[in-house]
């Protein structure tokens, strides 16, 4: 029997840019975690300047939606003074809370910054109730759960730890294959450190494994003659398991992804803002809708699974290193008038292609390009140029944000 809840979890997106942002906050999500130019474990997204950052933080205050930057590396000496500035700042742009894996992070953040909440990162390894309990004693607002529980183990935390403790969790994204996210590999091969924000990711790559026995013995563990991406871990995804998450008493449902695209958030967010208020509108008859499971089949991603939350490992992709691609963005709508959809290209389409239109918090929708202008309205038969200005006669209106993508011909 589903359980009715009275709180409505908070969806957490990801937001590596401002593009990004932008995306989150218009496909639903109740608020985004971001980085600055220091202290975030992305470095590769471009991340967000101080200005930006207070920039990101009005257009949020706006729309009612919060904003919490991460500072969950894990700073070296010659870092460490620099923070408490960082941190000042950072409160004074109107931060709504610090992420944080270090505990003389958590120190400076409590000096510098009292007022500003903090969020204990899923860095830090969380996966009893007395760590989660010693945390809120320390002025921790809410843990972010180790990926590694299940979800009879977030029950027990929960029932065990001050009501006022928030719990966090990733429901959807990439998968770490080390505890928490603290790899070494990269560090070892590339001279790239993960806990600083500029992993290189080997865990994605091709290996042939030898195993040393006795005597000077070599047994080969390989799937087959070309190797095996036996690092290579399944994302997660727990787009069906609205009321088990729930029912195990996790406060914010958080989507990986900083580094990925805007249409990757955009689509992750929409499918999971659906997917929560349905659950609020149906309760007992609450079932996933089929288009809901289907949009996070039309993101890259790799083989899906359910992580650890069901007591059993997530598993490994064996096969590849790189990601299943369903459809392509082929298009971004900039405006609509008279009918006509004004669209920056993305990828390359052709007239009479089957095209499909995901805008903010609908329901996607298909129809036939069954003519291309270009900036001049004149006829063109295809749109090969990226970033090209075009216009697309459709039916009904659009809206500017969304995304306008078509299957993949395999």
């Amino acid at each position: 029997m589903i359980k009715k809840h009275s709180v409505i979890p908070e969806l957490l997106s990801p937001a590596g840019d401002m593009e990004r942002l932008i995306s989150a906050v218009n496909f639903g999500a109740d608020a985004v975690y971001l980085a600055g130019k220091e202290f975030g474990m992305r470095a590769s997204p471009s991340n967000f300047s101080m200005e930006e950052l207070e920039k990101a933080i009005k257009m949020c205050r706006e729309k009612g939606k919060k904003v919490y930057l991460t500072c969950n590396t894990l700073p070296r000496n010659s870092e460490i003074e620099r923070l408490p500035e960082f941190i000042e700042n950072a409160a004074a742009a109107g931060v709504d809370a610090f992420i944080i894996a270090d505990l003389g992070v958590l120190d400076i953040v409590k000096k510098t910054a009292p007022h500003v909440q903090v969020h204990m990162s899923t860095q830090l390894g969380v996966v009893n109730y007395m760590t989660a309990r010693m945390l809120y004693n320390m002025g921790a607002n809410r843990v972010v759960l180790s990926r590694e529980l299940s979800l009879e183990e977030i029950s027990d935390i929960k029932a065990k730890t001050n009501p006022k403790l928030e719990l966090e969790a990733f429901v959807h994204g990439s998968m770490c294959v080390s505890f928490s996210g603290r790899c070494l590999i990269s560090n070892y091969l590339t001279g790239r450190d993960a806990n600083r924000g500029n992993c290189s990711q080997p865990c994605r790559w091709k290996y042939s494994l030898v195993e040393e026995k006795r005597k000077g013995e070599y047994f080969p563990v390989i799937q087959n003659d070309a190797g095996t991406y036996f690092f290579n871990s399944k994302d997660l995804c727990m787009i069906e398991h609205i009321p088990e998450l729930l029912d195990a008493g996790i406060t914010s449902f958080k989507i990986e992804g900083r580094a990925k695209s805007a249409y990757y958030v955009a689509a992750t967010t929409n499918a999971y803002r659906h997917a929560i208020d349905d659950f609020y509108t149906m309760g007992e008859k609450f079932q996933l809708e089929p288009w809901i499971k289907e949009e996070v089949f039309k993101i890259s991603h790799r083989e899906y699974s359910t992580g650890f939350y069901f007591g059993h490992k997530p598993g490994q992709v064996y096969s590849s290193g790189g990601y299943v691609r369903e459809y392509e963005v082929v298009g971004v709508c900039e405006g609509f008038k008279d009918g006509l959809m004004q669209i920056s290209q993305r990828n390359k389409f052709y007239k009479g292609d089957e095209l499909e239109v995901i805008e903010p918090l609908k329901k996607p929708f298909t129809f036939i390009a069954e003519k291309i202008l270009d900036e001049s309205e004149l006829e063109i038969s295809s749109a090969p140029h990226a970033m090209q200005k075009l216009f697309l006669p459709i039916d009904r209106e659009v809206k500017p944000g969304a995304f306008i993508r078509k299957a993949v011909q395999t």
